[in-house]
């Protein structure tokens, strides 16, 4: 039998690219993390506003962590772009994936956790065949090794 990591680079390496590919620009690339979350193990990382009477953190104080705000968004035409210049669409079914055949220079496919090994395949093998790139197209798939 071929090892699966063959199997996965010899699988055609999807060359499609994005019909636009913006520069991405991120005002901030840090994530905001809730106040004091350091100091506690109880505590979640994950922003929280602070809502103390008396807290110099919601006060704004000089030398306290900057707080979340509309100004740190990202730019509306690059907002939810990958990396690679895609917009990820998820798919559950080779039907959903047929919505993406005019638009396979905008869209990426990703295929849904829940979806079986079998319905997997079927997905990236019309996929290809309409140039669409799946970006978890590695998941969930074994090697051929039992035969």
């Amino acid at each position: 039998g071929v090892s699966c990591h063959f199997l996965r680079m010899t699988r055609s390496r999807s060359t499609l690219r994005p019909a636009l590919r913006p520069k991405i620009v991120k005002k901030k690339t840090n994530k905001f993390v809730r106040f004091q979350a350091d100091l506690f193990k109880r505590m979640a990382k994950s922003w929280r506003k602070p809502h103390g009477m008396d807290g110099r953190f919601r006060r704004h104080f000089k030398g306290t962590p900057s707080h979340v705000k509309i100004g740190y968004g990202s730019n509306k035409s690059t907002r939810f772009l990958m990396p690679d210049g895609f917009l990820k669409f998820q798919v559950s079914n080779v039907k959903e994936l047929e919505m993406l055949l005019m638009h396979n220079k905008k869209y990426a496919a990703e295929i849904a956790h829940n979806v079986s090994t079998r319905k997997r395949k079927a997905i990236i093998e019309r996929a290809e065949q309409l140039s669409i790139k799946v970006t978890n197209a590695d998941a969930k798939l074994r090697s051929e090794e039992a035969e």
